[in-house]
C-alpha cells in the first residue's frame, strides 16, 4: 500500500489517540485496502468514495467501531451490524475491543466495506421516517398554540433536530416532566439550535 493515501491528518489523530491506537491503526489499513479516500471529518478519521462518506473510525470509552453511513442498507450476513442508538435510522457499527478481533474479521471487513462502495454507487438511499410521523406530544402542541413564533422556529430546525427534541420530549413519562422539558428547551428552540447544540 502507497503511503500516499495516508492523510497527514489522520496520522496526527492516530498518534494522539490514548487509546485505541492499534486498533485505529489496522482499521485504517483494512480500510485503505478497499481504495478509499482518508480524510479527516468531524475529528475522526473518515473514509470517502468519489466524496460520498462510506465508513467512519470511532473511539468509545467501552470499544471503538467502524461506522458505516448506510449501514441500514447493507446485507448483514454475520449478523455484526450495530445500531449505535435506538433511534438511528442509517447508520451501523461494528464494535471492537481489541486489535485481535479486527486481525481476525479483516476479510468480513473488507467485504462490508466494498459492499458500503457498491451501495453508493448503485445511488441508493436510506428511507428516514419524516419527522411528521413521529407523534408531536401534547405539551409542545400546547405551547405552539400560546407561542406561534415557537412553532415557526421548531419548524425551522432541521428533521433530525425536531426528531431529536420530539423523543427527549416523549421519553418523560410523566406530563409534568414533559412540561418541564419543554419549558427549559424552549430558549435553546427559539434560537434555533438542536438539543445537544
Amino acid at each position: 500500500m502507497s503511503n500516499s493515501r495516508l492523510n497527514p491528518k489522520v496520522d496526527e489523530y492516530v498518534n494522539k489517540a490514548k487509546k485505541w491506537q492499534e486498533e485505529f491503526e489496522k482499521l485504517r489499513m483494512v480500510i485503505l485496502d478497499c481504495e478509499l479516500t482518508e480524510e479527516l471529518k468531524w475529528n475522526k478519521p473518515c473514509y470517502t468514495f468519489k466524496k460520498s462518506n462510506i465508513v467512519i473510525i470511532q473511539g468509545f470509552k467501552e470499544y471503538c467501531a467502524l461506522m458505516f453511513f448506510k449501514g441500514a442498507l447493507l446485507n448483514d450476513l454475520n449478523g455484526i451490524l450495530i445500531k449505535p442508538g435506538e433511534n438511528s435510522q442509517a447508520q451501523r457499527q461494528i464494535r471492537f475491543t481489541n486489535v485481535r478481533e479486527i486481525i481476525e474479521m479483516e476479510a468480513i471487513l473488507k467485504a462490508y466495506i466494498y459492499r458500503a462502495i457498491e451501495v453508493e454507487k448503485s445511488g441508493l438511499e436510506v428511507n428516514f421516517k419524516k419527522t411528521t410521523e413521529f407523534i408531536i406530544p401534547e405539551e409542545l402542541q400546547k405551547k405552539f398554540d400560546e407561542i406561534p413564533a415557537l412553532k415557526t422556529a421548531f419548524e425551522g430546525l432541521t428533521p433530525g433536530r425536531q426528531r431529536a427534541y420530539i423523543l427527549y420530549f416523549s421519553q418523560a413519562k410523566q406530563s409534568k416532566t414533559r412540561e418541564s422539558r419543554i419549558e427549559k428547551s424552549l430558549q435553546q428552540i427559539l434560537n434555533g439550535k438542536g438539543l445537544n447544540d
